[in-house]
């Protein structure tokens, strides 16, 4: 039995630290040989909200300025999100963009909320309806030159919500369907509560699949997959993970000068890793005599 170690030397460039080769001092041969995942000792890092291999990370809302209606666009950096992290992402858009107001205690008023609903197992999206003049005792926001905050724009001439609209990708994280938007409610003035239509993918990739070239395991999709990495750690944490037994597969017949080794998600595509500080450890056997 042979051991073969992979770690971020052998990162594949451009490959969001999702790809590893062992190239083999000489070609090798296989006949009846066998592999099998000994250890692996990663950190999670792998992200929920990208614009690489997620593409989910943009939505857009609009904000009203006497008569004239205006889309901004929110895209939020790659990272692993909660939807309390994705809320206070919204807050910081908002702030940044001059769209709250601050109360008679110095509270600052957001319009617009993502909020977890436990009970339907669901997301709200709630929306506020925006005054038309200052309440009485709160005050505007400023323009801050050391954030690049602005100050606030100005009031509709009617009330309105500011619409979220929802598109492809990030509707799988809230559980919207594709280009779902909440109403403006023009002159209406109330509040406007929404609730996901399916269900949430908040974290679309919560383990990572190992895959190895030069096997087909016939049970397996993709067939190349042989281990399971389960993320049973704080983002950002060390996970260190090793079978109680050791699961060997088949490699194919034939010469080879590499192995290629991906970190996929549930869905199949390649994770966005953020930490390149990885150790795969990997056994070889001559497949054994029944």
């Amino acid at each position: 039995m042979n051991t073969i170690v992979l770690n971020s030397s052998n990162i594949l460039a451009g490959s969001n630290n999702s790809t590893l080769v062992y190239n083999f001092p000489n070609s090798v041969t296989f006949d009846s040989h066998q592999i099998a995942v000994q250890s692996v000792s990663m950190y999670y890092s792998w992200t929920n909200i990208n614009n690489i291999t997620l593409q989910n990370n943009v939505f857009t809302y609009t904000w009203v300025v006497a008569g004239t209606t205006t889309t901004y666009t929110v895209t939020i950096p790659t990272g692993l999100y909660e939807i309390s992290d994705i809320n206070s992402y919204l807050q910081f858009v908002f702030i940044n963009n001059g769209h709250y107001l601050i109360n008679a205690t110095g509270k600052y008023i957001y319009y617009a909320e993502f909020l977890v609903n436990p009970n339907l197992y669901s997301i709200n999206i709630i929306t506020y309806p925006v005054p038309t003049s200052l309440p009485s005792g709160w005050s505007l926001p400023v323009a801050n030159p050391q954030t690049g905050a602005l100050a606030f724009p100005g009031f509709p001439t009617q009330t309105f919500n500011p619409r979220i609209t929802i598109p492809a990708n990030f509707n799988k994280i809230v559980g919207y369907a594709v280009n779902f938007a909440t109403s403006q409610n023009t002159g209406v003035n109330t509040i406007l509560t929404h609730n996901s239509s399916i269900t949430p993918q908040v974290a679309p990739n919560p383990n990572c699949l190992i895959t190895v070239s030069n096997i087909s395991n016939i049970y397996a999709s993709p067939s190349s997959v042989i281990f399971n990495i389960n993320a049973n750690v704080g983002f950002g944490e060390l996970i260190l993970s090793q079978p109680s037994e050791y699961a060997f597969n088949d490699l194919l017949k034939g010469t080879i000068n590499s192995l290629f080794i991906r970190l996929i998600g549930a869905d199949g595509t390649s994770l966005n890793i953020l930490d390149p500080n990885i150790t795969i450890l990997l056994l070889i056997r001559k497949k054994p005599i029944v």
